[in-house]
């Protein structure tokens, strides 16, 4: 079928079990795709473990627009041509792909025009180097990562790390550089055992001053993980937020956590002094795995009662709760508003997922929303 058709194939899609052992004809087929300038290759090996190697054959199509790669391990770049190069390729996704970071830096380098990159389901060490005059948006999903660095990556608008995990004895770094248009970032982990916020080659911890060269201020949505049972996780929000003076848009995502370490009361947001963006950005809070502990109504009592432009709050209980949406309501009656304040309450309620389609649709105004978006199905 392949090689009746005259080309060029616009869209390719193959799916299969291949095995080291039948790992042999599918080089052929990729060296015909490259021939009659294939344009979107979407390339599933169903087979476990993750241990047969994709046939460097594709490394050689220029041609490529969209490229998405399922359950391989990615071939070595090492030793190819000085010219191997995808001047059109403009998506990158790999889904459980085993590939090392040099590899990666290699695709990155020679993808003049890439602006979209999904990792996801990535469960080995790596390190991802941010470095493109073209990437707009950053995905990874279901992953970890030893380090998330944006070292130059002037366009980049949305960089989304959603479900991401650590190793027992592992930390996850998030590193900001230089990335002028930032927009979106989520979410933020802010876990003091194994995740680390760098801006401008400070590490933002608990108390951090904020200055010029810790802010990031083309951000205006920004998604936060917080265990506010965790005494020293949620003290670092004041610091955090400090670094975002333009967020207008402000995800919660309240963390279990393994367990309590001390509660803050209101005494202690007001003490920490006006954060920026609360008293005069943000317009909207969305407040997601809500459970009802005094910590996490401390800091909204708080929110409610500092932002002057706050327009709507939208509080999600976690799955499974048996919080009675009245004692909520309750609770939040009698809160002193800074101003017109919508508060709505969400019980049926479909976790937070922005996945790669969503993610990527750069005309969206907003990523998420509070219905459930399924990620690329293969």
């Amino acid at each position: 079928v392949l090689e009746a058709h005259p080309g060029p194939f616009r869209c390719v899609h193959l799916t299969g079990s291949c095995t080291e052992e039948s790992r042999h004809l599918l080089g052929p087929w990729l060296q015909l795709l490259a021939a009659k300038a294939v344009q979107e290759l979407v390339l599933v090996n169903r087979r476990r473990p993750l241990d047969v190697v994709l046939p460097a054959t594709f490394l050689r199509t220029a041609t490529l627009t969209r490229l998405h790669l399922c359950f391989w391990k990615f071939p070595s770049t090492a030793g190819l041509p000085p010219g191997v190069s995808f001047p059109n390729l403009r998506e990158l996704g790999l889904y459980s792909v085993v590939v090392e970071g040099r590899d990666l830096d290699f695709m990155l380098d020679r993808s003049p025009v890439l602006e979209t990159l999904c990792l996801e389901g990535n469960l080995f060490t790596l390190r991802l180097r941010l470095v493109s005059q073209s990437l707009r948006c950053v995905q990874i999903i279901g992953s970890f990562l030893e380090e998330i660095f944006v070292v130059n990556a002037p366009l980049l608008e949305r960089l989304i790390n959603l479900e991401g995990w650590t190793h027992e004895a592992g930390c996850t770094k998030v590193k900001i550089g230089h990335a002028p248009k930032l927009q979106l970032l989520a979410y933020l982990q802010l876990d003091t055992r194994n995740h680390v916020l760098e801006i401008g080659n400070t590490i933002i911890k608990a108390g951090t001053k904020v200055s010029p060269r810790t802010m990031v201020t083309s951000v205006t949505v920004l998604a936060l993980e917080v265990r506010f049972g965790v005494r020293n996780d949620a003290k670092m929000i004041p610091s955090v937020l400090g670094c975002f003076p333009n967020v207008e848009t402000l995800y919660i995502k309240s963390g279990q956590p393994d367990q309590s370490t001390g509660k803050l009361n209101q005494k202690f947001w007001h003490d920490s002094g006006a954060i920026e963006c609360i008293r005069s950005r943000i317009k909207r809070l969305i407040f997601h795995d809500f459970q009802g502990g005094r910590s996490e109504l401390a800091f909204l009592k708080y929110f409610v009662e500092s932002a002057l432009m706050l327009k709507q709050v939208v509080i999600l209980l976690s799955t499974g709760s048996t919080l009675p949406a009245e004692e909520v309501h309750s609770k939040m009656a009698n809160v002193k508003r800074a101003g017109e304040i919508s508060i709505a309450l969400v019980t049926g309620y479909s976790e937070l997922q922005g996945r790669y389609k969503r993610g990527s649709e750069f005309s969206l105004g907003e990523l998420f929303s509070l219905m459930k978006f399924p990620c690329a199905n293969y």
